[in-house]
């Protein structure tokens, strides 16, 4: 099943089913992403016209919770290395979480709003929507939760992060909305999920030249069974909790990866390429967004097929 959710003009807008080629679509049945995974039944597959992808919000525009992991620890351990900080051994263990924004999910062209001492970044992202878990569940039973595959873009307002986390209590101005891809793609529809993880390419191109192509199912520390019953320790999770991965983070020769440029997989945020730098060479060289970028995002899968549509966001002024 591939749903999208089209706007009109209500906050949840109406929920479609999507065909394989992407250019037929029809009415999923239940108006809106929520009500699917609440349990309502779905319509039949008459074809109501063509699918326009101009039309599209996220596919789930607001959710109950987004929890968002760090599962590619390889990206941690930069950011520690970058600062001359040692990396706990317990980060291998035990995943790193915060709680996001889910209210609103932005659409997949919507602008990444950016002020000058913000220092803008995109993650790319993949995420997971779960149906109803219990409280203390088992990693086999997240694992059965899982209902729908999406790609995300978690902004992150790197400049105002450090100032925040000092607080010590997480974050909150410094991670806005993120935004989603057209497309949310049912299990069944992706060749590359093993279980626990999407074995596709992240791509991510900055102003028209590429600048990542991770594999996302390759140095993935943590699955997202492992990532959903670390949320559920302590509370449920309802049916259209999102889940999402942390940023697609690759090694490369056992160090860390390259540019693309340089024949690398290259990075999946620029953080993470200011990190080489400073390790490389002592500083950051690569700014961070400002007005008038522009970032796209999607994956791929074996064949080299679009899988969730593209997330293409410009950066406006704040």
């Amino acid at each position: 099943m591939r749903l999208a959710t089209l706007s009109n003009g209500r906050p949840d807008g109406a929920l479609v089913a999507v065909d394989a080629d992407r250019k037929t679509m029809w009415p999923a049945g239940p108006e809106t992403f929520q009500a699917l995974l609440d349990g309502a039944p779905t319509g039949k597959p008459d074809a109501t016209g063509p699918f326009d992808v101009t039309r599209c919000m996220a596919p789930l525009p607001r959710a109950w919770q987004f929890l968002d992991g760090s599962a590619y620890v390889n990206h941690v351990e930069l950011v520690r290395r970058a600062r001359g900080a040692e990396m706990p051994e317990r980060f291998w263990t035990d995943p790193l979480m915060y709680q996001g924004c889910s209210d609103p999910f932005l659409g997949p062209a919507d602008p990444i709003v950016s002020a000058p001492d913000w220092g803008t970044d995109f993650e790319a992202e993949v995420a997971v929507v779960v149906a109803d878990v219990d409280r203390g569940a088992s990693v086999d039973d997240a694992r059965e939760a899982i209902r729908f595959v999406m790609l995300l873009n978690d902004t992150s307002l790197r400049g105002l992060i450090p100032d925040e986390l000092a607080k010590g209590f997480g974050f909150v101005q410094s991670k806005p909305p993120s935004a989603l891809a057209p497309l949310a793609l049912s299990l069944d529809e992706l060749d590359g999920w093993d279980g626990d993880r999407l074995h596709a390419r992240m791509c991510v191109d900055l102003n028209g030249v590429p600048f990542g192509r991770t594999d996302a199912g390759q140095d993935m520390t943590f699955g997202f069974p492992e990532l959903i019953a670390h949320a559920a320790r302590t509370r449920p999770l309802r049916a259209g909790t999102v889940i999402g991965s942390g940023t697609v983070s690759n090694k490369r020769d056992g160090g860390p990866g390259a540019p693309v440029a340089q024949g690398g997989a290259g990075y999946s945020c620029i953080a993470e390429q200011r990190m080489i730098e400073t390790i490389e060479t002592g500083h950051a060289v690569t700014p961070f967004l400002r007005p008038g970028d522009h970032v796209e995002i999607w994956m791929e899968d074996a064949e080299g097929r679009d899988l969730f549509g593209r997330i293409s966001q410009r950066v406006e002024a704040a």
